[in-house]
């Protein structure tokens, strides 16, 4: 008896091993995985959560504003909201466009957004590129490319 139980066992671990490596391949850089960061650095913004964000950005992440500007470093926005400089009230996505690479993505969306930057208010519309690479089993934000609707637009 004990060397069915044994065996029993020895085949259980060796199952559960397998399902194991099964489900981690079924989570690699997929279009899934890549909406599922997506809407996870999304979700950190509008929550003004600046440790999340900065798990979602890669090291050398970098921003080109929609004002022309280049910020660089993971820290940039988890800093402003840590000092108050940047507040979100509003951080809406819409009409998402999906393009995978093997380990390169990037994701475009229409983003309504308002808060405080610096003590003034904002609000506005944006079609916002984020880049995607998977690393270590994890998708990391790259870089973030902002490009503002004329002020027109930018009514809601």
């Amino acid at each position: 008896m004990k060397k069915i139980v044994g065996a029993m066992g020895v085949w259980l671990f060796v199952a559960s091993v397998a399902i194991s490596v099964a489900a981690a391949a079924d989570t690699g850089p997929t279009t899934d995985s890549l909406m599922a960061a997506e809407e996870g650095l999304a979700k950190a913004m509008r929550e003004n959560n600046s440790d999340a964000i900065e798990s979602y950005l890669s090291d050398d992440w970098a921003v080109i504003t929609g004002h022309g500007d280049v910020g660089e470093g993971k820290s940039i926005f988890p800093n402003g909201i840590k000092s108050g400089y940047l507040t979100r009230k509003i951080f809406d996505v819409s009409e998402p466009r999906v393009r995978l690479h093997g380990d390169m993505a990037w994701v475009t969306f229409k983003l309504h957004l308002s808060g405080t930057f610096g003590g003034k208010p904002f609000d506005v519309t944006e079609r916002e590129t984020d880049v995607w690479t998977w690393k270590d089993g994890a998708w990391k934000c790259v870089l973030s490319h902002e490009t503002l609707f004329p002020k027109d637009d930018n009514k809601k």
